[in-house]
């Protein structure tokens, strides 16, 4: 028998793997955590930070931390106001560095010797303030010194800048995308030539010298750091809360609905050109504070710190932490800036000794922070292709549901308790709900639609049909504002709407939904919802900041209506409400996409093939469902193309074929219609050959 006696090696991996090597640190710590309560832990943790900070400069005596700190900051600040721009409300801009100068030279001009107006008496007001003095020299006029409190040009140049982002939004919000990219480059470059070119007000190329540095209870900064630290912490605070009330408000799920889906946005009610100009004064604001601060702390400005670099590389820093996360974007800029003020010059360091020990003149010229912009480039490519979304994503994963929850049985009966969404609107005796005239659009040569008359009555639902191509969407988008008709009238409840913007339309009492689904999916399936209310709820950026009661209790039953709307479908949505869109199956995205509809608060609603994706169980159960809002006093226009549907549940149908309407009655009338017939199955089928 052959000898099978293991062999040494093999006896060797045989034998128990050594325990591990024992961390007393790692236990300890993990010690120290268990015995907070785990509701607590969050609180406790932030506390700490909260500590660690405030004592930093207490803890570190060395004044270039400090400074460096307190630079950092600075640029933490920069990088929460370009995410309100990109990250919030999706606008690539690539300019933001104007508005850091143009906030730098607000508070440079008026707190500087640079500018000298002849003294008279229209300025004795600001001098009993505080904010200017006379400055008189024998022999010539008296003229005025300007010395603006560093306090109230905080503010205002905020205001300054967000002035100038409006001004400068206003002709180019409209753009998207790359040509919105390129004309803030535009914008950005032009600024500092400006400054570069008016040397009465600026000094030139040779920048502002002499700025004031602040003063509080009679205590000048000067070029100490540590007070100018803890300005900046006190900033990033405020900015950090401005930015999360912000986020969680009705104004934050417009920025994010228009990140998204800019023409879903509108089609919820949200006036996209307001809500963009909004982002970017918001966001220039951020900036043009950051602006004062920082030439307040240097004590000069020039227009070299405010080029295109600047821009980048606020961008990257955003992209690092997390876009679209406040915390993450100020983690982002404090390691990437303290990257450039600490480590690559003690590593450019190390280089230099290196290249000293092996004799090489190459490494001893190797200067690691004059290639930052590079260092930021590969950065920014590296998360594009690895992390996009960031160190501290804006959205967090949700538990899995549990199977219980992932069961769902279709059910007849339709919807059985009223919604509060629907609501009974009775027009004028013989005034339908919707009709239009002579409705023509055209895409260049080819004519969509073509002279449709339709006339939609209350409490009606009425089936629109057609072959593929026939008209039927643009039809849809003609009447919601999304196209602009080339020719006759749109009247809803006998109100002229031809023509209006799509959030005015929804204003007025029609939502719809898309043939191919437009839902918001980086939002959470309550988020879609509670933006289709948007035309609904009131609150500004000043509520939603402020958090009023008021503004609370509009949320709150905001909240409840929109589990109201989405428990009408049993289980499927419910269970999913802080689920990200994106992760519903097709059929749950269908009904997300009515239910988001529905949260306009509606009197006509318009669906686009609503039963798409279903099987013959869900289409009969959204079947019931349409047929109850109805009941309830709702009035409905659908797309679609299961027969079955059509017949069981519209009272009237008209069809459309190459934009005309070539039929119009009951179902069962409009199916026996050679015409339709022809339609559908061409003119050999029709005539039975």
């Amino acid at each position: 028998m052959a000898d099978v006696s293991p062999t040494p090696a093999a006896a060797a991996s045989a034998e128990p793997l050594p325990a591990p090597r024992a961390r007393p640190w790692a236990g300890a710590a993990a010690a120290s955590v268990r015995w907070i309560p785990e509701a607590a832990r969050r609180p406790v943790a932030l506390t700490a930070l909260a500590a660690a900070v405030l004592l930093f400069p207490v803890i570190d005596r060395n004044g270039g931390d400090v400074d460096a700190a307190a630079n950092a900051g600075s640029f933490a600040i920069l990088a929460l106001g370009l995410n309100i721009v990109v990250g919030f409300a999706g606008l690539l801009d690539l300019g933001y560095a104007a508005f850091f100068a143009i906030g730098a030279y607000s508070y440079g001009i008026f707190a500087s010797g640079q500018v000298h107006p002849l003294w008279n008496a229209a300025w004795q007001p600001f001098q009993w303030l505080g904010l200017v003095s006379r400055f008189h020299v024998d022999g010539v006029p008296d003229v005025v010194q300007m010395h603006v409190s560093f306090w109230l040009m905080l503010p205002g140049a905020a205001l300054i800048a967000a002035l100038f982002g409006i001004l400068f939004g206003a002709p180019t919000l409209r753009l998207r995308g790359d040509y919105l990219a390129i004309v803030t480059l535009g914008f950005g470059e032009i600024v500092p030539i400006v400054v570069r070119n008016t040397p009465s007000l600026t000094n030139g190329a040779m920048g502002l010298n002499g700025v004031i540095s602040p003063q509080i209870f009679g205590y000048r900064f000067g070029v100490n750091a540590t007070p100018f630290y803890y300005v900046g912490v006190a900033m990033i605070a405020v900015l950090l809360f401005v930015s999360y009330r912000l986020k969680d408000s009705r104004i934050g799920r417009a920025w994010m609905a228009i990140r998204a889906d800019e023409i879903a946005a509108g089609a919820m009610g949200v006036n996209r050109t307001r809500l963009k100009l909004l982002a970017f004064a918001v966001g220039a604001a951020f900036a043009g504070a950051t602006g004062t601060y920082y030439v307040a702390k240097l004590q000069t400005a020039t227009p070299e710190m405010f080029m295109f670099p600047v821009s980048v590389m606020v961008l990257v820093m955003i992209v690092l932490g997390g876009t679209g996360n406040p915390a993450g974007v100020v983690v982002g800029a404090l390691l990437l800036q303290l990257l450039q003020s600490w480590f690559l010059e003690d590593l450019t360091q190390w280089v230099h000794a290196l290249g000293r020990l092996v004799n090489s003149p190459g490494l001893q010229q190797v200067d690691l922070v004059q290639s930052i912009e590079l260092i930021f480039g590969v950065i920014l490519v590296l998360m594009m292709l690895f992390r996009r979304q960031g160190l501290l994503p804006a959205t967090r994963t949700v538990a899995a549901l549990s199977l219980a929850e992932q069961a769902a049985h279709p059910t007849r009966g339709g919807i059985g308790a009223s919604l509060s969404a629907v609501r009974r609107e009775e027009a004028a005796s013989g005034t339908p709900m919707l009709e239009t005239r002579g409705l023509v659009k055209r895409f260049g040569g080819i004519t969509a639609i073509k002279d449709v008359d339709v006339r939609i009555d209350p409490h009606e639902i009425v089936g629109l049909i057609g072959p593929n191509g026939s008209g039927k969407t643009t039809f849809f988008n003609v009447v919601t504002g999304l196209d602009r008709p080339d020719g006759g009238t749109v009247r809803f409840m006998g109100e002229d709407i031809t023509g209006l913007p799509s959030h005015a339309v929804v204003e007025r009492g029609i939502a719809r939904t898309f043939q191919t689904l437009r839902l918001f999916n980086d939002m959470t399936v309550l988020e879609n919802v509670l933006v289709g209310m948007h035309a609904r709820l009131h609150t500004g950026a000043v509520g939603a900041v402020l958090r009023t009661p008021l503004t609370r209790r509009e949320e709150r039953e905001a909240r409840e209506r929109a589990m109201e709307i989405l428990a009408v479908f049993g289980n499927r949505l419910v269970p999913r409400v802080n689920h990200l869109a994106s992760s519903l199956s097709y059929a749950n995205r269908r009904r997300l996409e009515i239910a988001r509809a529905l949260a306009a608060r509606p009197r006509l609603l318009l669906l686009d093939e609503p039963t798409a994706g279903m099987n013959p169980a869900e289409t009969l159960e959204l079947a019931d469902q349409v047929r109850s809002l109805r009941e309830m006093g709702l009035t409905v226009l659908m797309i679609e193309h299961k027969l079955n549907v059509v017949n069981d549940i519209t009272d009237r149908v008209f069809v459309l074929d190459y934009g005309e309407k070539i039929a119009e009655g009951l179902a069962r009338d409009v199916q026996a219609n050679p015409e339709v017939i022809r339609a559908y199955l061409g003119r050999t089928a029709a005539a039975g050959i």
